[in-house]
């Protein structure tokens, strides 16, 4: 994570933890080339739309789409999740934007696209779940 995260509202540092946990699982799943403990970073109910725009809707349609990706084009693709900032939306959900930057398998920096990701991460009876999200690729503009 970085160290330096924007907090906008009262989120309690156990809060912090949690949310930024989510966030921490779901890029280790995501190197593990993991899609059910991916998937298991969701709530049941959940909204996610892709890097590549397709919206996904459920905890297991994420899991089901998520496997062949990471076993196909995704197999060799890495990646390190910063939160950059909170933002309390209600008790028990924050908005979280997040920096996405390509790695190697050990976690080094490499070049490659970069992504930035919104989740709304809220508390539910099975822990603090994403219910809602995007991913967008970023690419940096040529010179």
């Amino acid at each position: 994570m970085a160290n330096e995260i924007l907090v906008v509202g009262d989120i309690a540092p156990e809060t912090q933890a949690a949310v930024t946990g989510v966030v921490k699982a779901l890029e280790k799943a995501f190197n593990a080339k993991d899609p059910v403990a991916l998937s298991e970073q969701f709530a049941h109910e959940t909204s996610w739309t892709n890097a590549m725009g397709v919206r996904l809707d459920g905890r297991e349609v994420i899991a089901e789409s998520s496997a062949p990706a990471m076993k196909g084009f995704l197999r060799d693709s890495y990646a390190r999740y910063d939160v950059v900032k909170l933002l309390e939306l209600a008790p028990g959900v924050v908005a979280v934007n997040v920096a996405q930057a390509p790695t190697d398998s050990a976690g080094g920096p490499v070049e490659g696209v970069r992504g930035a990701a919104l989740y709304v991460i809220a508390e539910r009876e099975d822990g603090w779940k994403i219910v809602a999200g995007q991913n967008t690729m970023v690419q940096t503009p040529a010179a």
